[in-house]
């Protein structure tokens, strides 16, 4: 048995490495950039981010082959779930005012690998979006010249007949990225000031579009003469809500902006919640009008507002649609821009990735390596590459990142909270140091006490050490991650031995694994595995009792209470529910966009596994020699020893510890204790 604790040994070292979380900072609001982000300046990067193209082109494309004038309908049920990602981030950015976003936050309460692969995803999620938006706004403007530039280029310069590789290098759609990339980084302020343009611009145009096309609408064009509201019925409106969705992907650059904010506690959730509502309003309203002008059934998806304008008779109005297209498609592309080289930065800031990219310029204070390395990255993606197939792949990693947070949120709600305190060097207490057992062989009859909170004290008298004991003996029931108080009666006996905090962890792994299994049975169950209809009951109530059950017995802890920051409501119902539509949506992808994903994740592995845990500065934190501890070493008798000792790197104490001179009725306590 002893031979088998020692050969674990190892492995359990390695784990706690791949699992380690990052230390934040005693003050969150220092930092190496230029915070000067008003919550309106968040709120219109928020808005930017989500109407793009997608306004001009999904609402089209989902009205007329999967939802009809119900697409109002798919917009409004994908607002809410979007909301409920949306919260989470929130939550996290007021709380932890650093760049990152989702890998910052999934570094905090999850773990180290775990926050790697998030931001690892993300950065492609970014660097494929950029490029792919690239392409579309070089197309469209391609489209109003009737296909010019697409012909020179083929004729005179180059054409290609390669599998995933464009037949034309896009060069338009290369210099705006590589323009785009020399605006950023002059800094957040002029990146800002642009986003502003391009966005009153946009929303100049749809406001001409609703009031316009409200004018030309047409109620006939909901009736059952034309189909009716809802020709594909409820699955239709659902499978249109899984589409429209992704229309709301883009509200984390509020999140990756956080150190860059004046006041985040306050702007980060405000500009998150104003921003999502004004995207979703504009969504259902746009969808709306776009419906009512003309018959669903005879939209042009690839132009349908354009188009709707041109059969009513206003063909003029196509070109004012067409501008407000490229500048939301501008404000799309900076807001990948601008997110993608702070998720960089921040993983390069924490070791993870090459430190090259850590680095800020002292004029600008924005990372100007990571800046150019990656725009330029983004420029020859969109100019050589094409992105229609891997285009799929942005929703997996987005997907991925919105179940982590949500997760990170619960786990960190009922976290209990670590405080830090100066403390003198000869006389302070560490709970993650380990027992020397040359103080006292018989480790079975002696005990260390060691704060309950954690925190590090210094303590003046015997009486507080003896206060120490019996704190010890005594729990807080209000700390977080406790069993509440109402709930001991009927849940104290199974769970009340745990430590704080450990039965929300198991709870939540139990959510995700539910969530997995459940929502796999609902998207396989009848056509992939074909399960008989007894079989495929009895899966969905065993896994749906089991999500339900692992949230009650979460809510049945006490959670950490912060007035100072916005926190999300209803923990753990509203993560819980994020969770379950992100893991159906992406069970609903294509098997190739998970092969992809597979192979990407291997290859940031060997990232990770090359690089990043040998820089991690969490692990060279770890490295660091600590300070002196003190021990309290009680006796069978109940008498108390202090010793005091440093701690070295490798967590053995000195054998040369200092410590106190006991009594002599304490020396003969410990003899005997020793024999």
């Amino acid at each position: 048995m002893a031979t088998c604790e020692r050969g674990c040994v190892p492995a359990v070292r390695f784990c706690q490495r791949l699992n380690r979380l990052k230390t934040l900072d005693d003050d969150l609001m220092v930092t190496s950039m230029k915070r000067c982000l008003t919550m309106v300046d968040l709120a219109l990067l928020g808005v930017g981010g989500m109407v793009g193209s997608g306004l001009y082109v999904l609402t089209g494309t989902v009205a007329k082959d999967t939802a009809g004038p119900a697409v109002v309908l798919s917009f409004l049920i994908a607002g809410i779930a979007s909301l409920m990602a949306a919260l989470c981030y929130a939550e996290f950015g007021a709380r932890v005012p650093r760049t990152g976003s989702a890998y910052m936050f999934t570094y905090v309460s999850c773990g180290e690998i775990w926050a790697f692969l998030i931001g690892w995803n993300v950065v492609l999620e970014y660097m494929i979006g950029g490029a792919a938006v690239a392409r579309a706004w070089s197309g469209y403007l391609d489209s109003m010249f009737n296909h010019t530039i697409q012909n020179y280029t083929e004729n005179h310069i180059m054409k290609w007949n390669v599998p995933y590789i464009a037949h034309y290098p896009d060069l338009l759609a290369a210099g705006i990225l590589v323009v785009a990339t020399i605006f950023i980084t002059f800094g957040v302020r002029v990146s800002s000031w642009l986003n502003h343009i391009f966005s009153a611009v946009s929303l100049v145009v749809i406001l001409f579009i609703l009031v316009f096309g409200f004018m030309l609408a047409d109620p006939v064009n909901w009736s059952q003469k034309e189909g009716g509201f809802a020709p594909f019925g409820v699955s239709g409106v659902m499978a249109g809500t899984a589409t429209c969705f992704y229309a709301f992907v883009g509200f984390d650059v509020i999140a990756a902006s956080s150190e860059e904010a004046k006041n985040p506690q306050r702007a980060i959730p405000m500009a998150t919640a104003i921003s999502l509502c004004m995207a979703a309003t504009a969504y259902i309203l746009v969808s709306t009008v776009l419906t009512l002008m003309v018959p669903w059934h005879s939209l042009d998806p690839n132009s349908a507002l354009s188009d709707a304008f041109f059969r009513r008779g206003y063909s003029w109005a196509g070109y004012i649609v067409a501008v407000g297209s490229i500048c939301a498609m501008n404000t799309v592309l900076l807001s990948n821009l601008f997110s993608l080289p702070r998720i960089v930065y921040a993983m390069a800031e924490d070791g993870l990735f090459f430190a090259f990219f850590a680095k800020v310029n002292p004029v600008t204070k924005v990372p100007v390596n990571a800046i150019l390395v990656f725009g330029l990255l983004m420029a020859v993606m969109a100019l050589i590459f094409d992105l229609e197939a891997l285009v799929q792949f942005l929703s997996i990693g987005t997907l991925l990142a919105y179940t982590f947070v949500a997760a990170s949120v619960i786990v960190l709600r009922f976290q209990p909270e670590k405080e830090k305190t100066s403390s003198k060097a000869n006389s302070t207490t560490s709970p993650n140091t380990n027992y020397n057992p040359e103080l006292s062989p018989e480790a079975s009859e002696s005990q260390i006490i060691a704060q309950d909170s954690g925190e590090l004290k210094e303590y003046e008298s015997f009486s507080d050490k003896l206060q120490l004991v019996e704190m010890q003996k005594t729990r807080e029931r209000s700390a977080p991650g406790v069993l509440k108080a109402r709930w001991e009666p009927y849940l104290g006996r199974l769970l009340g031995n745990f430590e704080p905090g450990e039965v929300v962890a198991f709870s939540v792994l139990a959510v995700m694994v539910s969530s997995v299994s459940l929502c796999a049975v609902f998207v396989f169950g009848n056509n992939q595995l074909q399960l008989p209809t007894w079989s495929f009951a009895v899966l969905i109530v065993v896994f749906g009792s089991t999500f339900l059950l692992s949230l009650v017995v979460i809510y049945a802890h006490e959670p950490h209470i912060n007035t100072k920051t916005f926190q999300v409501p209803l923990v753990p119902f509203i993560p819980g529910a994020s969770i379950l539509m992100n893991v159906f949506l992406m069970l609903k992808l294509s098997p190739m966009t998970w092969i992809r994903f597979t192979v990407w994740v291997a290859a940031g592995l060997l990232v990770y596994f090359g690089y990043g845990i040998w820089h991690s500065k969490e692990g060279l934190r770890e490295l660091q020699p600590k300070d002196m501890a003190a021990r309290y070493v009680v006796l069978p008798s109940g008498s108390l020893v202090e010793t005091v000792q440093s701690v070295q790197p490798n967590g053995h104490g000195d054998a040369s510890a200092l410590h106190t001179t006991p009594s002599p009725a304490q020396s003969a306590e410990e003899q005997q204790a020793k024999r």
